[in-house]
């Protein structure tokens, strides 16, 4: 009898460990076949966690931050970004559009459904106004833009509503004054920008540091590329506006780029207008937005038609076409 009970109590333990061993072990395996096999982030699911984390990290470290919207396909994947990374709640800040008064009626019409839709506070910063008050002078001749008196209306609306962080679209793939920029990018508080001047960012550590008057400018999607928000679009599927799918308008051409016809635009005496099937690759002010002529009408064409192309994404923006270095140049005195 003693036998016997010494024997079960060396046995016991060893059968019930073992049975345990054998069942985590199998708890392991079935973890690891059904969450470790489709638990496989993309790589655009891998980019929207850091745009994410990003803005979250601007709603922590500043007291008003604002998102820099045109209308834009950038600004509007933004836009969408910010509502998945505090929702359910609201988008906590507003909507920043600095208007040139030549936008595209199409984005204008997109802007104002979107806000609607959303919920999200809209503040407009008027580049006629600053003309009508003598804050900038508007230029003259057939190459005459508002893109650059954009940079003085959006200084002084960020100053008028004490902004201390203005979140932007820009990539760094876009254009080679845009790749030397952070995702926290500071601005003096003439809200200039030194490009040798800028905070290191190891580890996705932010520092938002900053003195009275001083300001940052945040690019959550600055490792993206044309391609991934393309594809992000299309993944999500975000509604555009209608310029960026194939449509008739009439246009000219100079110096190899078709224009859009618009009342303040100036013909020169040898360009005609013509009407062409085109579409909007990037969309600015339209005195400097070169259309692509195309007949790409949804995404999935758009995504092959940029995936085949050689031209850069800003290759028909005339206002990058003034000197080698606009807008580098343009950024340092406050542009976005």
């Amino acid at each position: 009898m003693r036998n016997f009970c010494r024997l079960q109590r060396n046995t016991f333990p060893k059968i019930l460990l073992n049975d345990l061993t054998v069942f985590r072990q199998h708890i392991i395996q079935h973890q690891y076949n059904i969450s470790m096999t489709n638990y496989n982030l993309s790589h655009l699911d891998e980019l929207e966690s850091e745009s994410i984390f990003v803005m979250r990290e601007v709603a922590a470290q500043f007291e008003r931050p604002a998102l820099l919207f045109s209308g834009g396909k950038d600004s509007i994947v933004m836009t969408y970004l910010a509502r998945k990374a505090f929702w359910p709640a609201k988008i906590p800040f507003p909507l920043l559009h600095v208007d040139t008064g030549h936008n595209f009626q199409e984005t204008i019409d997109y802007r104002d459904e979107l806000v609607k839709e959303l919920g999200v506070k809209l503040i407009v910063g008027s580049v006629q106004e600053s003309i009508d008050t003598g804050r900038v002078v508007e230029e003259k001749g057939y190459s005459a833009s508002r893109n650059l008196l954009q940079t003085v209306t959006l200084l002084d609306t960020i100053e008028k509503y004490k902004f201390d962080a203005a979140m932007g679209g820009g990539r760094r793939d876009e254009e080679k004054a845009r790749a030397k920029e952070r995702f926290f990018s500071h601005r003096d508080e003439f809200g200039q920008w030194d490009p040798k001047n800028q905070r290191p960012e190891l580890w996705n550590i932010f520092n938002g540091r900053k003195h009275i008057g001083e300001h940052f400018r945040i690019f959550p999607i600055s490792n993206w590329t044309e391609m991934d928000v393309w594809q992000y679009i299309y993944k999500e599927n975000i509604p555009l506006p209608s310029i960026y799918f194939t449509h008739e308008r009439e246009a000219f051409l100079r110096d190899g780029v078709w224009l859009a016809n618009a009342p303040f635009m100036k013909l020169k005496p040898n360009e005609k207008l013509e009407k062409k099937i085109v579409r909007c690759r990037t969309i600015g002010d339209i005195s400097c937005t070169g259309l692509n002529l195309s007949t790409a009408n949804s995404l999935e064409e758009i995504i092959s038609e940029i995936a085949a192309t050689r031209v850069t994404e800003r290759g028909s923006r005339s206002d990058d076409l003034r000197s080698e270095a606009a807008m580098e140049d343009r950024k340092k005195e406050g542009y976005f």
